[in-house]
């Protein structure tokens, strides 16, 4: 580590979901490792876990008072709103973003913050050799990055990692952003072009397991579908433009055909599955623009990222 990190507060925020088995030790070897380096701040926000995760970060809470932001939400409301819950209340001049399930090692958070000084990142992602994830998470992830390089325009040699590092700078621009369905990836990207990668250690997971469903992982899509692109609507014009063009030379050759053999029979079942399947597309084109106009609606309703009920920030407690 060079001794200019030392200049610098760090705030680590960790998005708390089902974690009692695990945010206890990963928040005692945090602070026994970095309170010494840092002007070290550990924000936790628990995503309205039914465990007794409350219990235990209220109990860290008042272990490190003097470190330790605690906030408690009213309402589960996924990973990307709970970051910004904590984004919002985070102080450090560089911003630590990293899950509560011990798979990236504590010298990592040491790694990646000299990193950034020394390169004067804005952004640092992180990527791992092997990720040591379930098959179907490896899978999602994969398609999430294929679909971030169409619809965010990502350069395609960057992973999108949710343990990153973001510079103050780029935290206050990224809380700007109000609206209910954040997607924390799509607005860096669009926020700024100071990009670092960081080869890190990504080890199995011990206890517990993943929180993201298939549900889940949908409505992740969703967002940075909706939020951050206008793509899938053109890709529906482009669709229909098509189709319709295979509908027009479809007719031109039906009445060639019947102009030229008379008796030839019309192909009915043909028909049926061609108007089928144009049906079927249409529907989800509208299906498609139906989302858009309902988060345009809920967004313009203010519908909450987030609704903290109770604050806990260094020995004052606020309820919600």
């Amino acid at each position: 580590m060079n001794s200019t990190d030392e200049k610098h507060s760090v705030s680590i925020v960790i998005p708390v979901y089902y974690a009692e088995q695990t945010i206890k030790r990963l928040v005692d070897e945090l602070v026994a490792s970095l309170s010494g380096l840092y002007s070290l701040e550990i924000v936790l926000v628990n995503d309205c876990s039914k465990d007794s995760s409350e219990e235990i970060c209220l109990a860290l809470f008042h272990e490190y008072p003097h470190m330790i932001s605690f906030y408690s939400l009213a309402k589960n409301v996924g990973e990307h709103n709970a970051v910004m819950a904590g984004l919002n209340h985070a102080c450090g001049d560089y911003v630590v973003i990293m899950d509560d399930d011990f798979q990236n090692p504590i010298r990592e958070v040491i790694n990646l913050v000299s990193f950034a000084v020394a390169h004067d990142y804005d952004v640092v992602y992180t990527y791992y050799e092997k990720k040591e994830h379930s098959l179907f998470r490896n899978m999602g992830s994969r398609f999430n990055d294929l679909i971030a390089t169409i619809m965010l325009k990502k350069p395609k040699d960057l992973y999108l990692s949710s343990f990153k590092l973001l510079r103050k700078n780029l935290v206050a621009e990224i809380i700007k952003y109000d609206l209910p369905y954040p997607y924390i990836d799509g607005l860096v990207l669009r926020t700024s072009e100071s990009i670092g990668k960081l080869k890190v250690q990504h080890d199995p997971r011990k206890e517990g397991k993943s929180g993201y469903t298939l549900r889940k992982l949908v409505s992740l899509w969703l967002n940075m579908f909706t939020s951050f692109s206008v793509i899938p609507l053109r890709f529906a014009t482009l669709l229909g433009f098509l189709f319709a063009g295979v509908g027009f030379i479809m007719g031109v050759v039906s009445v060639i055909e019947r102009f030229l053999n008379p008796g030839l029979p019309a192909g009915y079942t043909f028909m049926f599955v061609f108007f089928a399947v144009i049906s079927g597309i249409q529907l989800i084109a509208i299906g498609m623009l139906g989302e858009y106009i309902g988060r345009i609606f809920i967004s313009i309703n203010k519908g909450p990222q987030y609704t903290i009920r109770k604050a806990y920030r260094a020995g004052k407690i606020d309820s919600g």
